[in-house]
């Protein structure tokens, strides 16, 4: 099997040297080139075409958006967003990831040579996963992986004993998980439901400081109401709730009211937020009131938090394989017959509109 081939574009000569070195040492992935613009990209892309890029945003000669939208309009490829960590940047990067860009890797201003060699595991992880993208899905809508040292379940972030779910409330629930292809997948599904529409909490993962500016943007877009959690937000018909990056996000109830609770603790299925943390939430409180869905993603975080969903009497829905960037989360939430129906991305907001009926 030949290596994942990389090219690393990157004004910054650190950057450069130390993406070059972390990537050549790891089996079954090869860098073919680091070079400091797109323009220099571009030369030598003419002679070797990478299987994957890691791609930084401000660059002298041409901003790596531009680079971006003109590689996935000419020649589709997987594209790792590595950028400085800033609210500004959050905001250019929401922006490379509607574009089409598969993944985020941050980095800080200070510290630089040491973040990227902590962030080797996420780094590495995100290169293989992007090989695996359907990035052609990805260009169409904007027109062995590590193990961390320890894995924990959802277990650990849900306290004992929480309430059994009520039998039928007026209010519905609509609880939505999502990875790498997420960000152009949720603003499919978002834009196309109607101002009223079930209340919906949502995890996308995503690094901290980006999902604010990608809730933002998707609340511009959308009808229905769409915000960055804050812990004891209502869940309410109308709007959709995304967890924050770097936070678990559950789902609570108060009498027939649902809010959610925003909180820390460790990554659960590698990630913080956990879809498994929202699901198995939302099994306990909210059980056949709510309506889970699974959509693309590498991994299998959510697919045992669905299964609770469903055994608890919700319906249960995966976005299909033909349909996903990576069929990863939906894959082993199908193969554990946690699904109630697979159906195409564009059939979701349906499934969603159903569920007022319910």
């Amino acid at each position: 099997m030949s290596p994942i081939k990389v090219l690393v574009v990157d004004d910054s000569a650190v950057v450069r040297q130390v993406l070059t070195a972390m990537l050549d040492a790891e089996p079954g992935i090869e860098t073919i080139g680091a070079v400091a613009d797109p323009l220099l990209a571009m030369e030598r892309m003419k002679l070797r075409w990478p299987d994957v890029i890691v791609l930084d945003v401000e660059m002298p000669r041409m901003d790596g958006i531009t680079f971006l939208k003109k590689i996935m309009h000419e020649r589709p490829t997987p594209v790792v967003i590595c950028s400085t960590l800033t609210e500004k940047g959050a905001q250019t990067t929401v922006e490379a990831l509607s574009a089409g860009a598969c993944a985020i890797i941050t980095k800080p201003k200070l510290g630089l040579r040491q973040f990227l060699h902590d962030a080797s595991d996420d780094l590495i992880a995100a290169v293989r996963s992007a090989a695996c993208a359907n990035v052609k899905r990805l260009a169409a809508r904007s027109a062995a992986t590590p193990v961390a040292p320890a894995r924990y379940t959802a277990d650990i972030i849900l306290a004992p004993g929480e309430a059994r779910a009520m039998a039928r409330t007026t209010e519905r629930v609509v609880a939505i998980g999502t990875s790498t292809g997420g960000t152009q997948a949720l603003e499919e599904v978002l834009t196309a439901l109607p101002r009223v529409s079930p209340g919906i909490v949502i995890v996308q993962h995503m690094p901290e400081k980006f999902t604010a500016a990608f809730a933002a943007r998707l609340d511009g877009l959308c009808q229905v109401a769409v915000k960055e959690a804050v812990n004891n937000d209502r869940v309410v018909p109308g709007r959709a709730l995304i967890a924050p990056g770097g936070r678990h996000m559950l789902l609570r109830r108060n009498g027939a009211q649902y809010f959610v609770e925003v909180t820390d603790g460790p990554l659960v299925n590698r990630h913080r937020p956990s879809v498994d943390v929202l699901f198995r939430s939302t099994a306990k409180c909210a059980g056949a009131n709510a309506l889970g869905i699974i959509m693309t993603g590498m991994g299998d975080d959510g697919a045992a938090g669905l299964l609770e969903m469903r055994k608890a009497g919700a319906r249960t829905v995966a976005q299909d394989e033909a349909s996903c960037v990576v069929y990863g989360m939906p894959k082993e939430a199908v193969g554990r017959d946690a699904v109630e129906k697979s159906v195409p991305l564009s059939a979701i907001a349906r499934e969603i509109l159903l569920q007022m009926r319910a």
